[in-house]
């Protein structure tokens, strides 16, 4: 079992097609992220402390740290994110219709984002502990063309949405917005926006879905290693005014990720199986369910 109670910062408390040549991310796990100094892993599993320590003494730092679980915490979703005989993560089906969608009862996710915002990427980072589940990465915008469902064992289904804006399927509205409207059970939108050139035309205007739709959403910054602290930081504050001014059924917490240096993706996850449904946070801020009661 994991034991990270030695860093005084710490809060108390295993699609398409194997690959045998696929290789597992070198931080995949908590486990492999222990050899790494203190500090490090701090910025790996919370990486906003990497780049609030940079912000005016005037701005308000809680909106950012609300969802704060502990490692333990984190440690157990994890092991919701690892393939076994009886909890089995696999690719389901891909739809281009909401009639072509499979009929499931347990808890749905989906991600949406523009197209080149590192989707992709950060769904594989997601299943890195499962190198059997394949999510297949394309350098050229609009690889997505369908919905793609991968069911996570009973627990939860998550589903990759196909990218908006630049190189977009057609027939994109027809496709995703009776999903965000009549899927009953889709417990959380997560929409991704670039860290590293901010909110696009594009990006306003799936937010402006989202918000129509009322459906819960969570925004997820990507890429935050393709640029200096200087201006993430004035795209988080961006995205902050965003979220507080423009939105009501928006978290009001970015998650910050980079699917290459694996940052925030354990946090992520932790977030996904708590709204989901599958543990039961022992230590947190805000239990961000109670945002949408």
């Amino acid at each position: 079992m994991l034991c990270l109670r030695w860093h005084p910062w710490l809060r108390p408390a295993d699609a398409l097609c194997v690959f045998s040549h696929q290789r597992v991310h070198k931080l995949a796990s908590l486990q492999d992220a222990r050899t790494l100094p203190p500090n490090k892993i701090k910025r790996l599993l919370y990486p906003f402390t990497d780049v609030g320590a940079y912000l005016d003494s005037s701005v308000d730092r809680s909106q950012f740290q609300l969802f704060h679980p502990s490692v333990e915490d984190i440690e157990k979703a994890e092991k919701l994110f690892c393939s076994s005989p009886s909890h089995k993560i696999d690719y389901c089906v891909s739809a281009e219709r909401m009639d072509h969608a499979p009929t499931l009862r347990q808890p749905e996710v989906c991600f949406i984002g523009r197209s080149n915002v590192g989707k992709s990427s950060l769904i594989k980072a997601l299943f890195s502990l499962c190198p059997n589940v394949e999510v297949r990465i394309s350098k050229k915008p609009g690889h997505t063309k369908k919905m793609n469902f991968f069911k996570v064992g009973r627990a939860f289904t998550l589903v990759d949405m196909p990218g908006y804006g630049h190189k977009a399927p057609q027939d994109f509205v027809e496709m995703v917005e009776p999903y965000l409207h009549d899927r009953k059970n889709l417990v959380r939108t997560f929409l991704l926006v670039d860290g590293s050139v901010g909110l696009q035309k594009f990006d306003r205007i799936a937010l402006e879905m989202c918000e129509e739709m009322r459906c819960p959403y969570v925004m997820v910054v990507t890429k935050i290693d393709k640029c200096g602290r200087g201006p993430l930081l004035t795209n988080l504050l961006n995205f902050q005014g965003v979220l507080n001014s423009q939105t009501t059924s928006c978290y009001p917490q970015p998650f910050l990720v980079s699917s290459l240096h694996f940052s925030g993706i354990y946090l992520l996850r932790c977030f996904i199986a708590h709204v989901t449904g599958k543990i039961q946070l022992t230590d947190t801020s805000t239990d961000p369910d109670h945002l949408f009661a």
